[in-house]
């Protein structure tokens, strides 16, 4: 009978084991999306409203594209910053400084998921796939804006496509609440609420939004690290067969994967921010994190087109065009850079390089960091007010 009793406790405690390791992935992933929440909220408390103001400084196209990256960056949610902008566009701002300022946005978010490639950083292997998988979205952006900014500004096919399609559209009975939709936001309330608690006590909201920042890094830089370990037990077998399956199969299963799990959180910073450790820990590689990440552009347009819809009256239309340009630049990028040949390889091979350089030298990752996203924004918008 004791024989019996141990093999049964011996045969169950490797379920057991499962299970509290996959209860552990969850808790840690809750944290994760907790401090990459309080990195958006640190900055914003931080900046304050001088995020928002840097839109007043969009008087021509290039500005626009430098100050979409810079506020994005600093706001650190790109839902955020195409919703202001439809609210802006619908009071006033002209569509051509619009579209370029969308673009920028779709470049400033891919900054979370390179701030979490950092959680891999002391293993110089995992740290290259991480750095790799993070900034092949920065490179698809980038490539995408390099060739389809200028198509914009010499035959406007976005502002002439998307102006048809509002038209069609739009209409008096069309409005969607869409705080009832963002369920992450009220999931991770409690962890927010927490966070924000324990550096109320600091004598400015600027300080506490540094602090905030500080503890959000440090507890991206420890889950990434811990659920890279657990990763490892739990990503066997039938568990990484079914990964790969919804993920990993295929460009249109990666992308279609992206696009659901983005409209579902509202972020495509989040699920890059998932998706990022799973490529550190070798569950995906480079190459099938590439078409996920396409996905999370078209999944992030949802909450900009929800946000049109929620505009009434004589500028409806225009908010509800803005939104629409934010989608077609995302499809036009995807069906020019992807679909072709001979530039699919570009943003994996820009994102490679990259990675050799920040697996060479850490200097070079502060360098990408405060270049792409803070310094030359920041330049040639002070720049261009002399």
């Amino acid at each position: 009978m004791t024989t019996n009793t141990g093999a049964l406790a011996d045969h169950s405690t490797p379920a057991t084991r499962q299970w509290l390791s996959w209860l552990l992935v969850i808790t840690l992933i809750y944290l994760l999306l907790a401090a990459v929440g309080a990195i958006g909220d640190g900055f914003k408390a931080a900046v304050g409203d001088n995020a928002k103001e840097l839109f007043a400084f969009a008087t021509n196209p290039f500005v626009g594209l430098m100050i979409g990256v810079a506020a994005t960056a600093l706001i650190q949610s790109s839902s955020t910053v195409t919703s202001i902008i439809v609210g802006m566009v619908a009071g006033g701002l002209p569509i051509p400084i619009a579209i370029p300022l969308i673009m920028g946005a779709n470049i400033g978010t891919s900054l979370t998921s390179t701030i979490v490639s950092l959680g891999h950083v002391r293993n110089g292997v995992e740290f290259h796939r991480a750095f790799a998988a993070a900034t092949v979205h920065d490179a698809f952006n980038i490539t995408a804006v390099a060739i389809l900014l200028p198509l914009e500004l010499l035959f406007h096919p976005l502002a002439q496509m998307s102006e048809v399609l509002a038209g069609l559209l739009v209409s008096d009975s069309t409005s969607v609440d869409m705080k009832s939709l963002n369920f992450m936001k009220t999931l991770l309330t409690p962890a927010s609420d927490l966070l924000n608690a324990s550096v109320a006590w600091l004598p400015s909201q600027v300080w506490s939004g540094v602090a905030l920042i500080v503890i959000g890094i440090g507890l991206i830089l420890f889950v990434v690290q811990a659920i890279g370990k657990v990763l490892r037990r739990v990503m066997v077998g039938r568990a990484k067969e079914i990964m790969h399956t919804s993920v990993g199969r295929g460009p249109v299963s990666g992308i279609a994967s992206g696009t659901i799990i983005t409209i579902l959180v509202q972020s495509s910073s989040t699920t890059t921010a998932l998706i990022v450790p799973l490529a550190g820990t070798g569950v995906f590689s480079l190459k099938q994190v590439y078409p996920f990440t396409l996905g999370t552009n078209i999944g992030t347009c949802v909450t900009a087109l929800l946000a049109a819809t929620a505009i009434s009256g004589p500028t409806a239309e225009l908010a509800m065009q803005i939104a629409l340009v934010h989608l077609l630049f995302n499809l036009f990028g995807i069906f020019l850079i992807y679909v072709l040949p001979f530039l699919r390889g570009v943003p994996p091979a820009i994102a490679t390089h990259l990675a050799d350089l920040a697996q060479r030298s850490k200097l070079y990752v502060g360098a990408y960091i405060g270049g792409v996203f803070f310094g030359l924004p920041l330049l040639l918008i002070g720049g261009s007010q002399l």
